[in-house]
């Protein structure tokens, strides 16, 4: 088939990795490329659920209250698409997640002047599960007044709270939005 010769290709190809179960712990181990047993693995929910134990989660309707009366800084750290997508809580400040702890972080290069510690901020994204991480973090980094909207964008607009759409004078567009 390859004319007794071995294909150049071959180097692409990882080493097949070897599972064994270890009759000790009952856990599943792939040897050869450092991965921890499956077993030790957190899941992301679990993190959730440790963050929301350290943080204030709050209503749609308390964080409306807070919007309202000007006491806190909304943050949507969902991504750019999703906010195009779905709009917005009106008033909220975007910090995509991926760069939030460099935006806060007065040290960093990318650090953002809407964010000092002294103020309070409620944090929101879809569903809850980001927010909540981003607000441990934030708490983590010297954010002493940080909480999350724990339902998340989704519980917004389901509670019939307002929305602000972000089409309208955005730099992104779908390509099924154009003409």
């Amino acid at each position: 088939m390859f004319g007794g010769t071995f294909p150049s290709w071959w180097w692409f190809y990882p080493p097949l990795r070897k599972t064994e179960v270890s009759p000790a712990a009952g856990t599943r181990t792939d040897r050869g490329l450092g991965f921890p047993p499956v077993s030790t693995v957190k899941k992301a929910w679990d993190l959730v659920d440790e963050a929301k134990k350290e943080i204030e989660n709050l209503s749609a309707e308390q964080v409306k209250a807070e919007l309202d009366a000007g006491t806190a800084t909304v943050v949507d750290i969902r991504d750019f698409r999703e906010l195009y997508l779905r709009g917005k809580v009106p008033g909220s400040f975007h910090a995509d997640r991926g760069m939030l702890e460099f935006w806060i972080d007065p040290q960093s290069e990318y650090y953002r002047d809407v964010f000092k510690p002294e103020q309070r901020y409620i944090l929101y994204c879809a569903g809850g599960g980001r927010s909540a991480l981003a607000a441990k973090a934030m708490k983590d980094m010297g954010y002493p007044n940080v909480a999350h909207l724990e339902s998340g964008f989704g519980g917004w607009a389901s509670a019939g709270l307002p929305v602000e759409d972000c089409k309208e004078g955005s730099k992104w567009v779908l390509r099924s939005d154009v003409s």
